[in-house]
């Protein structure tokens, strides 16, 4: 890569090259160049002022502890609704429960009447969906491993006497 030597002096006043001024005729072929901003199309959305936009954070705030809230009580309502069953199918209908419980916080979550706009319509399904799916499966764990803490053997033998 070659390096460039930047030029100290001044350039000198007889030379033509470095202040030729163009004629009229010669800017007039010039080209324009769009340097203006063309204005963007106007947004179909209506413009939030900040009390809505206020107003729409606190409802998906409230949605989001909402979806925790559930996840807590679903959980450990899990571990106590589907001792019956046993084997796989209990994690699998304790997986649908936890599914048919969410869809009932996204039917909540329409009955809230949230104004969102088009671009934020998929928050009432996405808002919060993470830390309900962590938080009913950790909270279901851990109620199941302190309910039948005394009933399960550790797989571990014990020291022959």
């Amino acid at each position: 890569m070659a390096k460039f030597k930047k030029k100290k002096s001044q350039p000198t006043e007889g030379s033509d090259d470095s202040k030729k001024e163009l004629s009229k005729e010669e800017i007039s072929d010039i080209p324009e160049i769009e340097s203006k901003v063309t204005p963007e199309a106007p947004s179909r959305e209506p413009v939030m002022n900040e009390a809505e936009r206020d107003e729409k954070d606190r409802k998906l705030n409230k949605l989001f502890w909402m979806r925790v809230a559930l996840a807590i009580i679903a959980g450990t309502a899990a571990t106590f609704i589907f001792e019956d069953i046993e084997g796989e199918e209990r994690r699998w209908t304790s997986i649908g429960f936890m599914i048919i419980i969410f869809f009932g916080t996204i039917m909540v979550a329409k009955g809230m009447k949230m104004q969102l706009p088009r671009s934020d319509r998929k928050k009432i399904v996405t808002q919060g969906i993470g830390s309900y799916i962590f938080m009913y499966l950790f909270t279901w764990t851990l109620t199941y491993t302190l309910v039948n803490v005394g009933s399960i053997s550790s797989g571990i033998p014990s020291p022959i006497s």
